[in-house]
């Protein structure tokens, strides 16, 4: 019987397909990554559908034909944006300006425009009923700061102006001179800032949809820039199918010149 020995092209060739194989394994690896990765995406996303509201499923139909806008352009928007919104604010504070100027005006509005002289007065207790003191020269201080410390939106503002009609009730009795004219002033107050609640309150709302529409829009673009993921990740698994095809091949006709070779030397 006839010895078969390995020749020293068969071993390259070997070892040729076995590098072809570790490749393809480690192509298989990446994918199976990237797979994974895209499927925690949409995972995420459905989640998020789900928690969402009700009438997502009507926007989510007008938004099938939506275009989605480059990441360049969402940043330029969302600062325009920003800088619109900010305008309309100031405008907003500007207008609460004149009801805060038309309140310290008031002649029973000089006890609350500094702050409580808790020392010169006497008032040992002050801090142990009042957890947070404030005066509208305060607030008038903080609507113009410029450095960055100011109230960012009108209901802060409004908060604190209640805020120092509501101390002065708190730790003065009703009917002493002090509760009856923090009485008096907030209820003035109340008259005035509801007629400008309604402005706020569509700004409110204003700003709520375009954070909304800013937020879908970026949600856009990752699922945008997912779907090309998948479609790459697609294109490689094609290779790799091609690959492996070819490998396929290799093996069957090298297995059909090894049985040819056993069939002639055994003749």
């Amino acid at each position: 019987m006839e010895t078969v020995t390995m020749s020293t092209p068969d071993i390259a060739e070997v070892d040729q397909f076995r590098c072809r194989v570790d490749e393809i394994f480690q192509k298989i690896d990446k994918l199976e990554k990237k797979v994974n990765e895209v499927e925690q995406f949409y995972l995420n996303a459905n989640k998020k559908k789900k928690s969402s509201s009700k009438g997502n499923s009507i926007r989510e139909e007008q938004d099938k034909g939506r275009h989605v806008p480059s990441i360049k352009k969402q940043q330029q928007d969302a600062s325009q944006r920003e800088s619109t919104a900010a305008k309309r604010m100031q405008e907003l504070m500007r207008q609460f300006g004149t009801i805060l100027r038309q309140i310290s005006q008031h002649k029973w509005a000089w006890p609350f425009m500094q702050p409580v002289d808790v020392k010169g007065l006497g008032l040992h207790d002050y801090y142990k009923v009042i957890e947070k003191p404030m005066d509208l020269g305060t607030i008038k201080n903080q609507m113009e700061a410029k450095d960055g410390t100011g109230y960012k939106n009108v209901r802060a503002i409004c908060a604190d102006v209640r805020l120092v009609f509501d101390n002065a009730m708190k730790y003065n009795e009703e009917g002493s001179d002090v509760h009856l004219m923090a009485k008096t002033l907030l209820e003035k107050f109340e008259e005035k800032w509801q007629l400008l609640l309604p402005k706020v309150t569509e700004e409110e709302k204003r700003r709520e949809e375009e954070e909304a529409e800013a937020q879908l829009n970026i949600q856009l673009v990752r699922e945008a820039s997912h779907a090309k993921r998948v479609q790459a990740i697609s294109n490689e698994l094609y290779e790799v199918d091609t690959h492996l095809e070819q490998l396929r091949e290799t093996v069957v006709q090298k297995c059909r010149s090894l049985e040819s070779y056993y069939l002639y030397i055994h003749v």
